[in-house]
């Protein structure tokens, strides 16, 4: 797909679209039964995947996906100081500041304001507590809070980066804000998580949702696992234990179809 900051969003999600569009329309011309497609993305690409299904599901002239696979996807823009940003603020391969400053070239073209969103400080408190229902420190899981984090305390907000930032708001953007009414409709999903990732709490509080609204869910939690840890099959000394656990567990998903 184009990238930024020569294409910045929603050329990606569109043209994505179009490809699975595409795809799903002529499956046969291409020897495959439009029956049992299942899409897949890896970290942005994960995000792609979940905001293409959201989109398939309000689609009636396009046979449904059997299936999704998300790994370490990125899914929300609410609240950048949940356990896992803070915990995993430094970790590599992706870091908190380097993920945000990704996002905002993703969207405008600039690096810019990177440090305010760090700090939540474009998204009021009364916003904040229209999602709290899905996303909130409180859904997740006690064993995820045990390392390093301490309750985020809200500093200032700035209404005017509150404005400019709407974009990242919408479902596309963020897909774990997408309305009960349309997750309800997802696919059987397969959903990867490390600890060592910014983030894990993300997929977490995915899982929760999708689970919530009846979709069944496979998931699979690398304790030892970090962002990116899946691209490096075949890396030799840089292949991790856990990167052929993913992998094969992706197979073993993908074989029940």
């Amino acid at each position: 797909y184009p990238l930024a900051p020569e294409h910045p969003y929603p050329a990606q999600q569109r043209s994505c679209y179009t490809a699975v569009a595409h795809f799903l329309k002529n499956a046969q011309d291409y020897g495959v039964d439009p029956k049992r497609i299942v899409l897949a993305g890896d970290s942005s690409g994960g995000t792609i995947a979940a905001s293409i299904a959201q989109q398939l599901v309000t689609t009636k002239d396009l046979p449904q996906l059997r299936g999704h696979i998300l790994l370490y996807p990125f899914l929300q823009c609410l609240d950048f100081n949940l356990p896992s940003y803070q915990q995993n603020r430094s970790v590599p391969l992706l870091t908190k500041e380097l993920a945000i400053r990704h996002g905002t070239v993703y969207i405008s073209g600039r690096r810019d304001r990177a440090n305010e969103i760090m700090a939540n400080a474009h998204v009021p408190q009364e916003f904040m507590r229209k999602y709290q229902n899905w996303i909130n420190v409180e859904l997740i899981p006690e064993e995820f809070k045990s390392r390093g984090y301490v309750p985020f305390v809200p500093g200032p907000v700035s209404e005017e980066l509150f404005t400019k930032c709407q974009i990242i708001f919408e479902p596309t953007f963020s897909p774990l804000l997408a309305e009960d009414a349309i997750i309800q409709k997802f696919p059987e999903t397969f959903l990867l998580t490390c600890e060592y990732d910014i983030f894990r709490d993300d997929g977490l509080l995915y899982k929760k949702r999708l689970e919530d609204n009846g979709v069944p869910v496979t998931w699979v939690h690398l304790k030892e696992g970090f962002h990116g840890i899946s691209m490096m099959i075949g890396m030799g000394l840089l292949e991790f234990p856990g990167t052929r656990k993913s992998l094969n567990s992706v197979i073993q998903f993908l074989q029940r179809f």
